[in-house]
C-alpha cells in the first residue's frame, strides 16, 4: 500500500516539474518569440542574398547583351535563328523602333532582322523590388518614366558598357507602393550597322533634308509646311509662340504635322523654347516657372531635376519631343541684354550643377534637351537676334569660365549641343561660332570629345544674314560640323539653304561622306530616344499645374 502511494506521489511530482517546466518556457519573457524572430531574420536575409544574387547575375549576363534563360543577345542574334530555335510568336507588334515578337515570358526587338531588345517578364523578376536594384547596383545612369492610359512606368537606365543598356521597368512608386516589384527587364543596343544601312537606302535629297529643323508658319497646317514635310523631308520643325494658340488648337496642329510624315522613313523632331521664365511658348493657362536664377539662387538639385520633370510633362502632353533648353550660359556680364536671368548664376560650377539636373529630368521623361548656347552667351554686350556679338576672349579665357558647363554637360551625357552666333576673333577672326571650323570641330568635337548632334542657333538671325547669304552660311556651318542647320523663320530660307548644301555636294566642296557622318548621329538620336510622332490627346492642363504646385510648395516657401 506504501508502494503505490510512493509510486502516485512520484508519478505526480514528475508532472507537476513538467507542467512547471513547459510553462515556464511559455511565460519566459521573449524565448520563444526570440527564437522565432531569429529564423524569420534568417529567412529574410536568405531571400534579400538571393534576390541580390538575381540582380546581380542579371547585371552580368547584360554585359554580354543577354538576360536570364535566354540564349539570345542583343545586337548578335538574328530573326532566322531565333524562329529555328523557338519557333514562331505568339504575337507581333510593329513600333516606330522596330518589330517586336511576343514568346511565352520572353519579347525580342528587331531592326530588319538584327535583335537590338531583349525583354523578359519571366517570374524571378517578381522577387525584385526597386530597392534591391539599388542596394545592389547603385544610382541608375538614367531615370525614365513611360505613361499611357493603362500604364504607368519608372525605368532605370544602366550604361552596363560602352555596347549594352540593362533597363529595369517598374510601377511607378506611390504613396501606398513606394517599392514596387520589377515589372519586367530589358538589355538593349543601339544597331550601328542598321543606322548605316538606313543612311544607305536613303537619297542625297532626304539625308540633306534631315539635317534642316525648319520652322512653320500659321496655327494649322499650311501649303508650305506640307511641302517641307513631304517634298524636302526636314528632320525637324520648331514652332513658336505665334503658332500655339490654345491648347486644343495646338494638340490639332501637332497631330497634323505627324499625320503629314507618316509615310517618311524618319519621325520629326518637334521642337519649341520652353525653357520657364520668361521664355516659355506652351499656350493656356499653364503655370510657369521662376527663372533659372531664382532657381540658381536656391541652388538645389533637386529642385532643377524637377522642374526639368515637368518641363518634359509639358511638352510631351502637347506632342513635343524636344526642347530647346536647358540654358547653360554663365551671365559673366550683368549688362548681357539676351541672357540675364536665363542663366542659373554667374558661377560656371552652379551654371553646370543645376543645368544638368535639369537636362537629366527632361532626359527622364523622353524629351531632348538642347544645351545651349555654345561656347557661351553670357559675356556678350549685343542680342545676336539682332547684330553679331563679339567677344574677344582667348581658349584659355573661356575654359576658365563659359566652356565649364558644358563640358560638365557633355561628360554626363548630354546628346545636343546648340552653338550661338558669336565672333571670337582669337579664335577664328572670319566666320562666327556657328560657322567657325576652330569652334564646332577644334573646340566642341576635339577638345571637349563631343560626339553627339551639333545644332546651330537660329540662321534667321541678323548676326547672320546682315553678314552671309542664308545658303552660303549653311554649307559653311555643315564643312565646320554642324549636322542641324535651324532655319526658324521663312520657306524660302529653308529651301536655299537645302539647294545650296546639295549644291555644295555635287560641286565637291562637300562629300556625301560628311553629309552621312551627320545623318548618322541624327537617326541614332531619334532612335534612342525612340521617337514615333504619335498622336496626342487633349492635354489636362489643371493636371500639369498640380503637378508643378506641389514642386513649388516643396521649395518656394
Amino acid at each position: 500500500m506504501h508502494k503505490r502511494r510512493r509510486g502516485l506521489l512520484l508519478v505526480l511530482v514528475l508532472m507537476l516539474i513538467g507542467l512547471f517546466l513547459f510553462f515556464g518556457m511559455k511565460l519566459r519573457p521573449g524565448t520563444q518569440t526570440t527564437t522565432r524572430n531569429s529564423e524569420s531574420s534568417a529567412v529574410q536575409e536568405d531571400v534579400s542574398e538571393n534576390v541580390g544574387d538575381i540582380v546581380q547575375d542579371i547585371a552580368r549576363l547584360a554585359q554580354e547583351g543577354r538576360v536570364p534563360e535566354v540564349p539570345f543577345a542583343a545586337g548578335e542574334a538574328d530573326q532566322q535563328t531565333v524562329h529555328a530555335q523557338w519557333g514562331k510568336p505568339l504575337q507581333v507588334t510593329e513600333s516606330a523602333n522596330g518589330q517586336y515578337e511576343e514568346y511565352q515570358d520572353v519579347t525580342i526587338g528587331y531592326q530588319g532582322s538584327k535583335a537590338f531588345d531583349i525583354r523578359s517578364f519571366k517570374e524571378d523578376m517578381k522577387k525584385i523590388h526597386l530597392t534591391d536594384i539599388k542596394n545592389k547596383l547603385g544610382e541608375p545612369d538614367e531615370v525614365r518614366y513611360y505613361q499611357d492610359p493603362t500604364t504607368n512606368q519608372i525605368i532605370f537606365v544602366y550604361q552596363v558598357n560602352d555596347k549594352y543598356q540593362l533597363k529595369w521597368i517598374l510601377p511607378k512608386p506611390t504613396d501606398s507602393d513606394a517599392n514596387p516589384v520589377v515589372h519586367h527587364i530589358s538589355v538593349y543596343t543601339e544597331l550601328t550597322e542598321q543606322v548605316t544601312d538606313t543612311v544607305e537606302q536613303m537619297t542625297l535629297d532626304e539625308k540633306i533634308g534631315q539635317m534642316m529643323f525648319a520652322g512653320v508658319s500659321g496655327t494649322t497646317l499650311q501649303q508650305e509646311t506640307t511641302s517641307l514635310i513631304h517634298d524636302y523631308k526636314v528632320g525637324g520643325l520648331i514652332l513658336y509662340g505665334n503658332n500655339l494658340d490654345t491648347p486644343q488648337q495646338t494638340v490639332t496642329l501637332m497631330n497634323a504635322l505627324m499625320a503629314a510624315n507618316v509615310n517618311n522613313q524618319l519621325p520629326l523632331f518637334l521642337g519649341t523654347d520652353q525653357e520657364g521664365g520668361k521664355v516659355v511658348r506652351l499656350p493656356g493657362p499653364l503655370k510657369n516657372f521662376p527663372t533659372n536664377q531664382r532657381i540658381g539662387d536656391i541652388n538645389q538639385s533637386s529642385l532643377s531635376f524637377a522642374v526639368g520633370q515637368l518641363l518634359g510633362e509639358q511638352l510631351k502632353a502637347f506632342g513635343f519631343n524636344l526642347d530647346f533648353a536647358p540654358v547653360l550660359d554663365v551671365n559673366s556680364n550683368p549688362n548681357n541684354p539676351i541672357i540675364g536671368d536665363r542663366s542659373f548664376s554667374n558661377d560656371p560650377d552652379i551654371v553646370s550643377k543645376l543645368g544638368i539636373e535639369t537636362m537629366k529630368g527632361l532626359e527622364s521623361k523622353q524629351v531632348i534637351p538642347v544645351v545651349k548656347h555654345f561656347p557661351g552667351h553670357g559675356d556678350t554686350a549685343v542680342d545676336s537676334h539682332l547684330e553679331l556679338p563679339k567677344v574677344t576672349k582667348s581658349l584659355d579665357d573661356l575654359n576658365q569660365l563659359e566652356l565649364v558647363p558644358f563640358k560638365a554637360a557633355i561628360d554626363n551625357g548630354a546628346d545636343v549641343v546648340m552653338v550661338a552666333h558669336i565672333l571670337l576673333p582669337k579664335i577664328d577672326p572670319q566666320y562666327p561660332s556657328s560657322m567657325s571650323k576652330d569652334v564646332i570641330t577644334g573646340m566642341l568635337r576635339e577638345q571637349l570629345d563631343f560626339d553627339g548632334v551639333v545644332m546651330t542657333d537660329d540662321m534667321t538671325m541678323k548676326a547672320i544674314t546682315n553678314h552671309f547669304d542664308i545658303g552660303r552660311a549653311a554649307v559653311d556651318s555643315v564643312k565646320a560640323g554642324s549636322d542641324v542647320i535651324l532655319i526658324a523663320h521663312e520657306y524660302a530660307n529653308v529651301t536655299a539653304a537645302i539647294q545650296a548644301v546639295k549644291a555644295a555636294v555635287n560641286k565637291g566642296e562637300l562629300t556625301e561622306e560628311r553629309i552621312d557622318d551627320s545623318v548618322r548621329r541624327i537617326i541614332a538620336l531619334k532612335q534612342k530616344y525612340q521617337l514615333a510622332n504619335q498622336p496626342v490627346k487633349a492635354v489636362d492642363i489643371n493636371r500639369l499645374n498640380t503637378d508643378i504646385e506641389k514642386v513649388l510648395n516643396m521649395y518656394m516657401k
